[in-house]
């Protein structure tokens, strides 16, 4: 089997384990800061969707109040999943005064986001691709070099982990952990920063989130470049869930069919974005 703990006894499918290995007391141990603000994250969703009861605003055809609660909801998954990988990342290095530092420096960055998203669902204006209203059109470059350095965090991770050959991580789970971590950052910003470069996300069909898909509010009448933005922040979780099917199927030592699949996710991140770009809905 394989094993995903620190302690080099046996890992077996008891509660007991299951709970050391993904239980909130873990998490918080291994990457206090990111544990508890991704609690935050998701407590934070419980007035967020009061305000979206008790306020029936819309703003491009939805309530002002849902892309808040899909950010917070988005970065808690995010900052949990940077605060499971941190047990993968040497003691040495979690411990760092450069590294503590580093996390508070992403954990503002993230609170600056959701302020700022926040306060434009009160204002019921945009917070991305605002060009109306002076105030964020000014913060809007610095919005970005903020989800720049949140999102760096997985480089980070990724390189340190890299590093570490006291993960006790079979190498076929370790190479899907430190590519989804490696190429979040990157296809991000190439997604990220078309969209803030061209000043929207939609691509024909209606400029609004009424009638999107389900949950994601993805167009269904044009092409959509959140969808290729979404793919490409959740290589971090697709690349590394596969590689712990892939070592159970081909072998835990076989790397290569989780860089094959790597590979395979880059171009369809790619093809998902020409698709947007063409104008063709993801659905």
């Amino acid at each position: 089997m394989i094993s995903i703990d620190y302690t080099p006894a046996a890992p077996n499918l008891s509660s007991l384990s299951f709970r050391r290995s993904f239980g909130l007391s873990r998490l918080v141990t291994d990457s206090p800061l990111y544990a508890r603000l991704g609690l935050l994250m998701f407590l934070a969703m419980a007035p967020t969707f009061a305000a979206a009861s008790l306020d029936d605003r819309l703003f491009h055809g939805v309530n002002v109040w849902q892309k808040p609660l899909k950010f917070e909801f988005a970065l808690g998954v995010y900052l949990l999943t940077l605060a499971f990988f941190a047990r993968f990342v040497p003691v040495s290095v979690r411990g760092s005064r450069s590294n503590r530092i580093f996390e508070i420096v992403v954990a503002l960055a993230i609170v600056g986001e959701m302020l700022w998203i926040g306060a434009a669902a009160y204002l019921g204006v945009a917070s991305h691709f605002n060009t109306r209203e002076p105030f964020f059109v000014l913060l809007y470059p610095v919005m970005g070099l903020m989800a720049t350095v949140l999102t760096s965090a997985t480089a980070v991770q990724a390189y340190a982990i890299r590093g570490n050959q006291k993960t006790l991580l079979q190498p076929a789970l370790k190479a899907g952990i430190v590519l989804g971590l490696a190429l979040t950052l990157p296809l991000t910003l190439i997604s990220a920063g078309f969209m803030s470069s061209v000043g929207g996300h939609w691509v024909g069909g209606a400029a609004s989130d009424a009638g999107g898909l389900m949950l994601m509010g993805w167009a269904r009448d044009g092409g959509d470049l959140r969808v290729a933005h979404f793919f490409a922040t959740h290589a971090m979780h697709a690349i590394p869930a596969f590689a712990l099917v892939s070592a159970h199927v081909f072998g835990a030592y076989n790397r290569r069919p989780v860089v094959v699949f790597a590979v395979l996710y880059v171009v369809f991140v790619i093809g998902v974005f020409i698709q947007g770009l063409a104008g063709r809905p993801f659905i």
